[in-house]
């Protein structure tokens, strides 16, 4: 499982790389936490475009977000299967884009 993830590609090639219609600003990081906000794209019409987004997952089916906790990951083997992310898999998928990422390590007691 991944928990903290860096992004540290230049808005310019961001934009290039992924033929973005817009240009984010943004500085490297190197520490992305879950919840915090991290660039997201999304294609409609053929078109993408770069975004800022909360990083989690709150699925439709949920009556009141603030009493839910954000889902950060899923295991690719059943994510077609469980009800939280079959409809995000199929129709709400988007791209963040990543230089590396971090495994955290169990801790034991």
């Amino acid at each position: 499982m991944c928990g903290r993830y860096a992004s540290t590609l230049p808005p310019e090639q961001m934009a290039e790389l992924f033929k973005l219609l817009n240009s984010i600003e943004s500085v490297p990081r190197y520490n992305i936490a879950p919840t915090q906000p991290v660039i997201a794209i999304w294609e409609e019409s053929g078109r993408r475009q770069g975004h800022f987004a909360r990083w989690g997952s709150v699925p439709r089916w949920v009556k009141d977000p603030r009493e839910f906790p954000l889902l950060i990951n899923a295991r690719v083997e059943t994510m077609g299967e469980k009800p939280a992310f079959r409809d995000t898999l199929k129709h709400g998928r988007c791209i963040i884009p990543a230089s590396g990422y971090y495994r955290m390590a169990h801790q034991s007691r």
